[in-house]
């Protein structure tokens, strides 16, 4: 396995990220260690949960279940970079939910309990917060960070702007400030182009892209719901982007059969290869699926195949960052 630093720290992470958003909800538990062993196993070393993950079931669920695989020792814990997330409502209480300093600290000593952990290597905003004042949020942070219960602190879903107003006021504490953005980001939804990646790459913030095969969208959908195999792509993201891309969606599957390669593999490689991204999350719900994610590891798209998939699905405006996508 090849280690990337996450973004301008010295923290070295796998290039994919182990989504864990289905794991002991649409996998079931046993299928689930299996998982993030073979994971840990094969050197992803980097893992993602939020602390609303498995609400299917209950709200927390994700991370104590993280906390079962942890428990079963084996220096699990120890080779992790875990990262969780901190925006949204946990209950129906007022301040159960968003980035005051109260409902920052209170969410960290949940998710320490329910993951029994001692600390947080990447805690996550989930979203940002328009009424918690910058000053707010990096004290909080900066407590936390003094304790050892954090190590580092991402965003996630901000706009450029968020990152570059979160970065000025940090810096004006003296704090670290955002090590890494997490934003939906493939080959249908190439919004941060514009400026939610160059805003990361001026302040040395690793972009980690979610939902990078569009939930399911560019893991082959059309031959998938033709022989009657498609579970998630046939619902959610997925299935609404359907029709609007369905064009774009035969030509991709078309010249990923020219390939010769699974369409799901050239959705991850295009995102690994973009300018920026540091490491895509992916969600496995299967091993053969962790299996495909960590061939694409392997699969180097040449410049004409890159040009057929910007054809098939076209940058936004001129491509690019802005003001030049838009402008002259």
């Amino acid at each position: 396995m090849h280690y990337t630093y996450l973004g301008r720290t010295a923290l070295k992470v796998s290039p994919v990220c182990l989504g864990t958003l289905n794991l002991g909800v649409r996998a079931s538990d046993q299928e689930s260690h299996a998982i993030l062993d073979t994971a840990l196993d094969r050197g992803i070393n980097f893992v993602d949960t939020a602390n609303q993950y498995g609400w299917q079931k209950h709200k927390g669920f994700t991370e104590e279940f993280l906390g079962s695989w942890f428990a079963r020792g084996g220096g699990r814990r120890e080779k992790t970079v875990l990262g969780t997330k901190v925006f949204n409502p946990m209950s129906d209480w007022p301040n159960d939910s968003g980035l005051s300093a109260r409902h920052i600290i209170a969410s960290c000593e949940d998710s320490l309990r329910r993951m029994g952990t001692d600390w947080i290597d990447l805690f996550q905003m989930h979203h940002v917060d328009l009424h918690a004042p910058w000053d707010e949020v990096w004290q909080a942070m900066e407590t936390l960070t003094q304790q050892g219960k954090v190590r580092y602190v991402g965003s996630s879903n901000f706009a450029g702007w968020h990152i570059s107003e979160a970065q000025e006021a940090a810096a004006r504490r003296h704090f670290l400030g955002i090590v890494s953005e997490q934003s939906v980001y493939n080959l249908v939804t190439r919004h941060v182009e514009l400026e939610v990646i160059p805003a990361c790459r001026r302040y040395g913030v690793a972009v980690l892209p979610w939902s990078p095969l569009h939930g399911g969208l560019l893991s082959g959908i059309l031959r998938k719901l033709s022989d009657g195999t498609a579970m998630k792509s046939s619902q959610g993201r997925a299935a609404q982007a359907l029709e609007g891309h369905r064009e774009a969606i035969t030509g991709y599957e078309k010249l990923c059969a020219d390939l010769g390669a699974d369409p799901a593999e050239v959705g991850l490689a295009w995102v690994m290869s973009r300018p920026g991204v540091t490491a895509p999350v992916i969600g496995p719900r299967s091993l053969d699926q962790l299996e495909g994610a960590l061939r694409a590891l392997e699969l180097e798209l040449d410049e004409e195949t890159l040009n057929r998939l910007d054809t098939l699905f076209p940058p936004i405006g001129n491509g690019g960052p802005g003001p030049e996508a838009w402008a002259w």
